[in-house]
């Protein structure tokens, strides 16, 4: 399994037992749906290594406390903490309406009430306090903030993203 195939899902932060349990960090705002997970895979050097899980359950709001197979003292647990776990794509649960997962909008067009196409969108900039589309029009970069205010409709059907830029925003990239 490849990187690019999944999504992450968290990251061992510490030891909960001496039997090997581990708590993991959850990247999502629904932990809930990930407590009886079978299996995940576990980023170990430059490899997704599949762990089965014995018992997870919730431990305090996002830490998810696991119970892995092949882990099973504090030696073995220790070789995995600040380990980075990852889910297939295939087990992402489906978003409507102007939810989306960064991932599936790649490729998308960006449509804006009143420039019209204003690019392809080719990544997310999530690095920075606002998240950002980065969009790419006649070899030019613009940057446009996610934000429920600024999109307007996520059309999957037809991989566009409509969205009102601020004023000012769209000529700042394409009149420079």
């Amino acid at each position: 399994m490849r990187k690019e195939d999944c999504f992450y899902l968290g990251k061992v932060v510490s030891k909960y037992s001496f039997k090997g349990e581990v708590l993991v960090k959850l990247d999502t705002d629904e932990p809930d749906i990930y407590e009886n997970m079978e299996s995940v895979f576990v980023s170990l050097g430059n490899n997704l290594v599949p762990f089965f899980i014995d018992r997870c359950r919730l431990h305090k709001s996002n830490l998810l406390r696991i119970d892995f197979e092949e882990v099973k003292d504090e030696p073995t647990a220790d070789k995995i903490i600040g380990a980075e776990l990852y889910l297939p794509l295939a087990m992402l649960p489906p978003l409507s309406g102007n939810k989306f997962y960064f991932h599936e909008v790649i490729g998308f067009s960006l449509m804006d009430e009143v420039h019209g196409n204003i690019g392809i969108i080719k990544s997310i900039n999530d690095s920075a306090s606002q998240d950002l589309f980065e969009v790419e029009k006649d070899d030019k970069q613009l940057l446009i903030p996610i934000n429920d205010d600024i999109i307007t409709k996520v059309d999957r059907k037809n991989r566009t993203i409509h969205v009102k830029t601020p004023e000012g925003l769209v000529d700042l990239y394409l009149n420079s």
